[in-house]
């Protein structure tokens, strides 16, 4: 989801990935084999949604 949009894979630190695009920065979580918690991916769903003016 967030490489179709764009962001680009920074770096990883310890068991979190994160992804730039522009100035914009988003952290998740990662641990093979498990899925994110559905709380997780509306957090992120809503910080990569474009500003609305």
């Amino acid at each position: 989801m967030l490489l179709k949009d764009g962001y680009k894979f920074a770096r990883s630190k310890g068991s979190h990935r994160i992804y730039i695009k522009g100035t914009k920065r988003v952290v998740l979580p990662f641990h093979s084999g498990k899925t994110l918690h559905p709380k997780i991916i509306k957090q992120v769903i809503k910080a990569i949604e474009p500003t609305q003016k």
